[in-house]
């Protein structure tokens, strides 16, 4: 009589159930992508908030304890009081989440940036200016590419941050594969909680590696080297 359940995975509530991978399969690709799209967003939204700033604090360098000090109050804020804050405002959207996202990469990005920029040598900055460089023109063809190392370790702190601070937009209605974790969590379904945080795992990985990819692509002279 024990024997049909025996043999479903899905009634005996088993870690890992190859059936409830192929009776989900459309939810957990659709929770997927909504995971990658929020996650991508939010990093180059980030990125390019964080320039103007950068830029703001490498001119005026009586800006970088301001510029510094509040992105870094606004990453110790917990995400789920942020989005509490936010809600009454943008609702129960993907732009409560986004907003908090965003909120939380400027302080990395800011910070690499700053470091890679002010690493650059100055004798090759003096060497460019002598050869009648301007700002605009140093900053693309020295300072960039010397701090693009450093730039890219910021990319690849903030995507992975990221990719685990997605999940925390379940409490809105809009986190990912975190909707899946929290349907988990209140139901205990093993083998949903498992797939989620495998997923997660792996999105975290694989954009680190993609990441690293494209430094090792873009900074040949460093190849060989240790990332």
């Amino acid at each position: 009589m024990v024997l049909p359940a025996a043999g479903d995975c899905l009634l005996r509530n088993a870690w890992v159930c190859g059936k409830y991978l192929s009776t989900r399969r459309h939810i957990i690709l659709a929770d997927l992508k909504q995971h990658v799209i929020l996650t991508l967003v939010a990093v180059a939204i980030g990125f390019l908030v964080s320039v103007p700033l950068t830029l703001l604090v490498r001119r005026f360098r009586r800006a970088e304890g301001a510029v510094i000090g509040l992105t870094s109050v606004l990453y110790g804020v917990p995400s789920v009081a942020l989005f509490a804050v936010l809600v009454p405002f943008t609702g129960l959207t993907s732009t409560t989440v986004e907003i908090g996202l965003v909120t939380y990469t400027l302080v990395i990005f800011v910070r690499n940036n700053l470091a890679g920029l002010d690493a650059v040598p100055a004798d090759v900055r003096d060497a460019a200016q002598g050869m009648g460089m301007g700002p605009l023109r140093m900053l693309v063809k020295v300072d960039l590419p010397l701090a693009l190392p450093t730039i890219l370790a910021g990319f690849r702190v903030a995507t992975v941050s990221t990719v685990a601070l997605v999940t925390v937009g379940a409490l809105v209605g809009t986190g990912g594969l975190g909707q899946e974790l929290n349907d988990a969590f209140s139901s205990y379904f093993k083998a949903e909680a498992l797939t989620a945080s495998v997923l997660c795992v792996l999105l975290a990985i694989t954009a680190d590696l993609l990441i690293v990819g494209v430094g090792w692509w873009l900074t040949p002279w460093r190849r060989g080297r240790p990332q």
